[in-house]
């Protein structure tokens, strides 16, 4: 079967109903119904709590609080290179922007402009520059770092729809991660200029959240909403944790030319773990 064809059910089903639902039973404090639902979560995806800050499946009082869990100290340390890894996951593809064209999987492409939400300018900066689309699968760690030191200056959250996101389903929708709901996130680094890194939406991810903001869709309007924090000194450095999915889903960076080198270990599909070699700084921001 074509994964056009595999995916054909997800646009016929009622996603934003059920990812409404998905988010309250995720949200809700169900003692030992919650605890039975982490615990076969567990088992089927084969999650190591081994790793975990707090390994006790049973002190969790709701899925979300389980499900964004923190790892232990220590647990993913930084590699000595300019760009580290962001999440554990997988990686979807990367590598060079044709124009403004981003390679989502074999015969699908999208453009930076779709993505970023409309705004051309934005887009521009990243003309002919770098992409990392890293999906984090149902087992991962699902908080979000930074790849390297930055300056958050824009905030734009992006109405759309809620597709799944794993491999299949961006090898059969068109324009997946510049279809679905997304939050962009803009920041200026001293030593390697712009970059961006985009939360992507998924069917049942209750929401996403940042750590400067909070949940950023709880109601998840029908508009495109901005925030400008240019006032503002929020810097985080790399390594730090920057947001996190409720429920998994994938994130999708922009660098600007001359900027990453990515690891020559990286290939699509490959497993990745957070604090890894992602790349080293190749020109002048």
């Amino acid at each position: 079967m074509s994964d056009r064809l595999k995916v054909l059910p997800q646009y016929l089903l009622p996603k934003q109903r059920l990812t409404t639902f998905a988010g309250r039973v995720a949200g809700a404090k169900g003692g030992s119904i919650t605890t039975r639902l982490i615990r076969w979560f567990v088992g089927k995806y084969g999650v190591n709590m081994d790793e975990a800050e707090n390994p006790d499946i049973g002190s969790y009082t709701s899925f979300n609080d389980f499900f964004t869990r923190p790892l232990k100290a220590g647990a993913r340390p930084l590699a000595d290179a300019a760009f580290v890894c962001p999440v554990d996951g997988a990686i979807s593809q990367f590598g060079a922007i044709d124009d403004h064209h981003i390679l989502q999987a074999k015969g699908h492409r999208f453009t930076t402009t779709e993505l970023v939400g409309g705004d051309a300018e934005l887009a521009r900066q990243f003309q002919h520059g770098s992409f990392a689309n890293l999906y984090l699968s149902p087992k991962d760690y699902h908080r979000l770092h930074m790849p390297c030191d930055g300056r958050l200056t824009r905030m734009i959250y992006v109405p759309g729809a809620l597709f799944s996101v794993n491999p299949t389903t961006a090898r059969g929708v068109p324009n997946l991660f510049a279809r679905n709901e997304r939050v962009v996130c803009v920041f200026e680094s001293a030593e390697y200029g712009p970059f961006v890194m985009v939360l992507v939406g998924a069917t049942i991810v209750g929401s996403m959240a940042t750590v400067w903001h909070g949940v950023v869709n709880p109601k998840r309007p029908q508009k495109i909403s901005e925030w400008s924090y240019l006032d503002q000194d929020i810097v985080l450095k790399k390594g730090e944790e920057m947001g996190r999915f409720l429920l998994g889903s994938t994130v999708v960076m922009l660098f600007k030319a001359n900027t990453i080198h990515f690891n020559p270990a990286w290939a699509p599909e490959r497993s990745v773990r957070l604090g890894e070699m992602m790349g080293e700084f190749t020109g002048a921001a």
